[in-house]
C-alpha cells in the first residue's frame, strides 16, 4: 500500500504540473497508470481528457466516485517549494500562468488513494465501483462532455454519485448539507458599442469605456435592490476589456459576468435585469446600436438528496469529528449533472484543507467562521491546502462513503 508520505509526493507532483481545462493530458496519464496497476478496467479520453476506471466485484450496487482534474490561469504566489511555475495556452491563444488554485490536485490524489484502498479490500464489499476523473470543471463543461461521450451508457448507471471539494475549513472538518448545496452558475458576455475617436476629442465619441463603467456600477444594484433579502444571488464582473492604446477612445467594450443563484426564478430575474441594464445604459449614452448580451454558459445547482445524505453521514462522521452544515455555497460545481443524468442521488461535501494550526485556540463558531474568511480561499494565488492531514481524511471519506452504498462482504 502507498504510504501517506508517498501520496503527499503524488499531490505535490500534480501541484507542480497543473493543466488547464481539456488539457489535462499529463494528469490523465498518471491516473491511467495508477488505476491500471490496481487492476481497474481503465478507459482514457472520455469527454476529451477524462478517465474512467471501473472495478467490478460481483453482484451489487453501482457506485460512482468523482474527482475533477483541471487547474486555473492563475499565477501562484504561495512560495511553496512545490509551487507551480507552469504556463499554458488559454482558449484565446494567450500564454498564461497555471495553478491548482482550486484544489483539484487534492481531489485527484484523494480519489486515487481511495481507489487503492477499495481495490485492496475486495473481500469487504461487493458491486461495481466507477471512478470518474473529470476534465474542465472550471468551465462547467467537463461533466457534460463525459456524458455526451456515453459515460453512463458505456460504464453503467450508478445508484449514487459521491464526491468532495476541498475548502478553507480546518483540515479534518467536513461540511455536509442536505438540499441545495452549490449554486447554479451562468456566464454572460456584454459587448457595448460606441463611437471611437481621438482621446483628445471625447466630444466626437460615444465612449464605450464610460458606458461600461456605468453598466458595471448599475449591475451592482441587481442584488442590492432587486433581489429580496431572503433570496440569494451573486453578480460578478470578472473581466472588462476596452481599447488598445492610451490616446484612442475605442468603439466597443466587453464585459464578462458570472452569476450564481439557487432558485430558477431568481436566476431568470437576474439574467433579465442584466439585459435590461445593458440596453438602458446604451440608450442613456446615445450608443449607435444595441449592446450584444450573450448567455455563454450555464450549469445547475448541486442538490444533495436528503435521504442519501443521512445514509452517508455516519461514514463521514467516522473519519471526521467535526461535521457541520456550511450553508448554501455560492461556488458552483458540475458534478450534479452526473447525478441528474443517472437519475441518482448526489452526496457532495466540503473537505477541510486549511492548516489546523491556524485554528488553534478557537472554540466558538463565530471565531472559526471569521478565521475561515481570513484564510486564502479557492481561486486565490495564495491558496495552499495542507496535505497532511487533508489527503488522508479525504481518501478515508471517499472510501467510507463508497462502502456505505456498496453491498456487504463479497462471497
Amino acid at each position: 500500500m502507498t504510504t501517506t508520505a508517498e501520496w503527499i509526493e503524488v499531490y505535490q507532483d500534480l501541484h507542480r504540473n497543473p493543466e488547464l481545462s481539456f488539457q489535462e493530458t499529463r494528469t490523465a496519464g498518471i491516473v491511467v497508470e495508477r488505476l491500471t496497476s490496481l487492476g481497474y478496467d481503465v478507459t482514457p479520453g472520455i469527454g476529451g481528457t477524462g478517465v474512467v476506471g471501473v472495478l467490478r466485484n460481483g453482484e451489487g450496487p453501482v457506485v460512482m466516485l468523482r474527482a475533477d482534474m483541471d487547474a486555473l490561469p492563475v499565477e501562484e504566489k504561495t512560495g511553496l517549494d512545490y509551487a507551480s511555475a507552469a504556463r499554458g495556452t488559454d482558449d484565446e491563444g494567450n500564454d498564461v500562468a497555471v495553478m491548482h488554485a482550486c484544489g483539484h490536485d487534492v481531489h485527484v490524489t484523494c480519489l486515487l488513494a481511495a481507489c487503492e484502498t477499495l481495490a485492496a479490500d475486495i473481500a469487504g464489499w461487493a458491486g461495481t465501483l466507477i471512478a470518474v476523473f473529470q476534465p474542465a470543471e472550471e468551465k462547467g463543461a467537463g461533466a457534460k462532455a463525459m456524458l455526451d461521450d456515453g459515460l453512463l451508457e458505456r460504464f453503467g448507471t450508478p445508484a449514487v454519485v459521491l464526491g468532495q471539494h476541498v475548502a478553507p475549513l480546518p483540515a479534518g472538518a467536513i461540511g455536509l448539507r442536505s438540499g441545495p448545496t452549490f449554486a447554479t452558475s451562468d456566464g454572460v458576455r456584454i459587448v457595448l458599442h460606441g463611437k471611437g475617436a481621438h482621446g483628445s476629442r471625447p466630444e466626437a465619441s460615444v465612449d464605450p469605456v464610460v458606458m461600461a463603467a456605468a453598466t458595471v456600477m448599475r449591475l451592482q444594484t441587481i442584488v442590492s435592490r432587486e433581489i429580496a433579502g431572503g433570496e440569494t444571488a451573486v453578480v460578478t464582473v470578472g473581466r472588462m476589456t476596452a481599447g488598445t492604446v492610451i490616446n484612442v477612445i475605442p468603439d466597443s467594450a466587453e464585459l464578462l459576468l458570472n452569476i450564481r443563484t439557487f432558485d430558477t426564478g431568481v436566476q431568470e430575474r437576474v439574467l433579465a435585469a442584466i439585459t435590461r441594464i445593458a440596453q438602458g445604459e446604451a440608450i442613456a449614452a446615445g450608443a449607435p446600436r444595441e449592446p450584444e448580451v450573450d448567455h455563454l454558459t450555464s450549469f445547475p445547482a448541486v442538490v444533495n438528496d436528503p435521504e442519501a445524505v443521512e445514509r452517508t453521514r455516519p461514514a463521514l462522521a467516522a473519519v471526521s469529528a467535526a461535521i457541520n452544515d456550511p450553508g448554501p455555497v455560492t461556488g458552483s460545481e458540475d458534478v450534479g449533472l452526473l447525478a441528474t443524468a443517472a437519475g441518482a442521488p448526489c452526496v457532495f461535501w466540503l473537505l477541510g484543507g486549511a492548516d489546523p494550526q491556524l485554528f488553534q485556540g478557537l472554540t466558538s463558531v463565530a471565531e472559526i467562521t471569521e478565521r475561515v474568511r481570513s484564510v486564502p480561499s479557492n481561486h486565490s494565488p495564495l491558496y495552499a491546502p495542507a496535505p497532511d492531514p487533508t489527503l488522508a481524511i479525504g481518501a478515508a471519506a471517499l472510501v467510507g462513503a463508497a462502502r456505505t452504498w456498496l453491498a456487504g462482504p463479497a462471497v
